[in-house]
């Protein structure tokens, strides 16, 4: 048995992790469930770049704003020529805004850097620089200039610099004023200023928070203020929700969708966060998330953002799943060099980029007008015209998740429940493939009951009776043959006794023991290989049963060997040989809890997995203790003693993993200055 242990050993050191290789990214792709970006088709291709020479009025000088009016006008602040450009709907200029009559005299707009146009085509403006709204009939026509509020609600030194805007159909306006980290400037119809809506969270370290609570009043006054992160951009849909964005990186929620009363009511039931990328891309020299800088409402529930870090432009569905991104920062024609707006005119997607002075219009190829038409369809209830979109998705890229989910969901809608299970495990949905699943089940239950029924009854006969039988015959004259068999069964349920008998009675087996130990690496492989999907969050392409060696039997080697390299420097009675058997009994629990586990999991849905993680709560609980009783029993122990020793037994673990590593470390340098000199030395010969 000791050369089993040998082998395992030997091959435990040999085996090495295996893990899929990372796909690199392209100019356009996607995300999978594993946070992989993979390849996919081109949502957008370039269809235009203009300037303003190609107009006629002379070249744009950083534009930070524009805005789609109903009647397919475009408006542009033109921020550093302080004057707004208005373009028909064939790109073509149709007026420019830069002075106006008021109270009599000429004014003129100071580097403003917001539009909006409302229902009634009267055009909002950020005037920045003037610390002022000017708002404008669909002529130019001042209609009324709405200056810095006064209000107690301020906070004393409150800078008012308006850059953002939007108004909904109850003429409400909302104003973002840089510097503001209060949230978003709520003003009724009259232009009276109602306070602040949308906040967002303070964020800070607990470590920060610890040294501003020791400091006295000079030094707090010198650190850092914790303050919201303040807003840079918003739109208003057609349902009165505001989409705002914030230039934080790596936030949480870089994108919100606020309702009335400035609650986030933005979905996030994609497989991350919608905030562009998740990380750095593979080849990619930029780390972190993406930097927000304008996200537009769009048909179908949609909305898309822009990424001025990367010039990247993401779309996501209602549920914030990404549809598809596209663009990136360079020299050519379909990059841009600082992107500062984006806007939907129709199908037709235009981005604005303030270093170019450019504007540049791009249209969906095939590939994105599918998954446009897909979603819109799944949004209006035509589910079979989605699912029609979404399998010609799937032709032109196989590997795009989000469409497997969005055939789920048309055919959820039409009742197909087992097929609609089959979408939303291709596309790694646990969600909708549980509720497919919860009204499967009930079908089956109605059609196969009285089936099922009598099956239930059949297994508990049959366990019922192979428990009597096992207690027959492990009494009496056949307990020498079973008894070996019984004691773990037996030291599972009277630990106190069960290893007093295993180390003074010899009823233990370092046979039994690897047994439970092999049994114990099936149950892992098992588990995470064949448990329910709703609960099973393993990638398939990482799974190695080599791995359960290193989780497995690495650290009950581990455990063996420094518990007893510590006990016998701390009057320990256990052999290493009864070291290994009373830590391979405890492991029983597990053994016996993991195998129904997998059957359980495989019927239950996503709100019935409590129970699930109470089993493995419960197996965990009751090996702990077996761990604990069993090294007490065997070293004679008290309660205190085997406490420390067991804690202490886990601090040498990491000081053998820490000379194994230092070794192994120092033999790798030590082969690659021998393999050098023999290089030389070959070389020089």
């Amino acid at each position: 048995m000791k050369k089993g242990f040998a082998l395992f050993l030997v091959v435990l050191l040999l085996a090495a992790g295996t893990g899929a290789a990372p796909v690199s990214a392209g100019d356009a792709y996607n995300y999978s469930y594993w946070g992989t970006p993979v390849p996919a088709p081109e949502p957008y291709s370039l269809d235009r770049v203009l300037y303003g020479s190609d107009w006629s009025i002379g070249a744009l000088s950083s534009p930070q704003d524009m805005y789609a009016g109903e009647d397919g006008r475009l408006y542009i602040a033109d921020t550093g020529n302080s004057r707004i450009v208005i373009l028909d709907r064939d790109f073509q200029p149709a007026g420019i805004i830069s002075k106006f009559e008021h109270d009599g005299k000429e004014d003129a707009l100071n580097q403003p850097q917001g539009v909006f146009v409302d229902t009634d085509q009267h055009i909002y403006v950020a005037d920045t620089d003037n610390r002022r709204i000017v708002e404008l009939d669909s002529n130019g026509k001042l209609v009324r200039v709405m200056n810095e509020p006064k209000s107690t609600l301020l906070r004393e030194g409150f800078q008012y610099l308006p850059v953002k805007l939007a108004v909904d159909k109850a003429k409400r306006l909302y104003v973002i004023s840089q510097g503001s980290y209060e949230g978003i400037m709520e003003f009724d119809s009259d232009g009276v200023f109602n306070g602040f809506i949308g906040t967002n969270r303070v964020k800070f370290s607990p470590a920060d928070l610890f040294w501003k609570r020791v400091s006295t009043k000079a030094q707090r006054d010198q650190m850092q203020q914790f303050i919201p992160i303040e807003f840079n951009n918003l739109d208003v849909d057609e349902n009165g929700f505001i989409y705002t964005s914030t230039s934080e990186e790596n936030s949480d929620q870089p994108l919100k969708r606020l309702n009335p009363s400035g609650t986030d009511v933005l979905r996030s039931k994609g497989y991350f966060p919608p905030k562009g990328d998740v990380g750095n891309l593979e080849g990619g020299s930029m780390t972190g998330s993406s930097i927000f800088v304008d996200v537009i409402p769009d048909q179908g529930g949609m909305y898309s953002a822009l990424d001025s870090k990367r010039g990247r432009v993401f779309t996501y569905d209602k549920d914030g799943n990404l549809l598809y991104e596209f663009g990136g920062l360079g020299s050519q024609q379909e990059n841009f060099r600082t992107p500062s707006a984006i806007e939907m005119l129709g199908e037709r997607l235009l981005v604005l980029d303030k270093d170019n002075n450019r504007l540049s219009v791009f249209s969906p190829t095939t590939y994105g007008s599918l998954i446009r038409g897909a979603v819109k369809a799944l949004n209006e209830g035509k589910s079979e015209e989605s699912t029609a979109d979404w399998k010609k998705v799937l032709q032109l890229n196989a590997n795009f998740d989000v469409a497997y989910i969005g055939i789920g969901k048309s055919l959820l809608k039409q009742g197909d429940n087992r097929e609609a299970m089959t979408y939303f495990k291709l596309g790694n949905s646990r969600e909708y493939y549980s509720e497919a699943f919860k009204r499967y089940r009930k079908e089956v239950v109605f059609d196969h009951f009285g089936t099922i029924v009598l099956a239930l009854v059949l297994c508990i006969a049959v366990v019922i009776a192979g428990v009597k039988l096992a207690n027959r015959k492990t009494q009496g004259q056949f307990y020498r043959e079973f008894g070996i068999i019984r004691n773990p069964f037996y030291t599972m349920l009277h630990p106190f006794n069960g290893f007093w008998e295993m180390k003074y009675e010899r009823k233990g087996r370092l046979s039994v023991a690897f047994v439970i130990m092999v049994l114990l690496v099936v149950a892992m492989i098992v588990k995470r290989q064949f448990n329910g999907f709703v609960i099973n969050f393993n990638n398939p392409e990482q799974l190695s049963s080599l791995d359960e060696l290193k989780f497995i039997v690495l650290p009950f080697l581990l455990w063996c060997i420094a518990n007893w390299s510590l006990t016998t420097l701390m009057d320990g009675e256990g052999k290493f040989t009864e070291i290994i058997i009373a830590t391979a009994y405890s492991l029983l629990p597990l053994v016996l809890i993991y195998f129904p586990q997998v059957l359980y999991s495989n019927v239950i849905t996503a709100d019935e997995s409590s129970f699930y993680y109470l089993l493995n709560t419960i197996a965990m609980i009751w090996f702990i203790w077996l761990l604990f009783t069993g090294t007490m029993t065997v070293h004679q122990y008290s309660a205190g003693k085997t406490v420390i020793t067991m804690l202490l037994t886990l601090v040498v673990m990491g000081i053998i993993i820490f000379l194994g590593v230092l070794f192994f470390s120092m033999l790798q340098q030590m082969i690659n200055f021998v393999s050098s000199i023999y290089k030389e030395i070959s070389f020089r010969m």
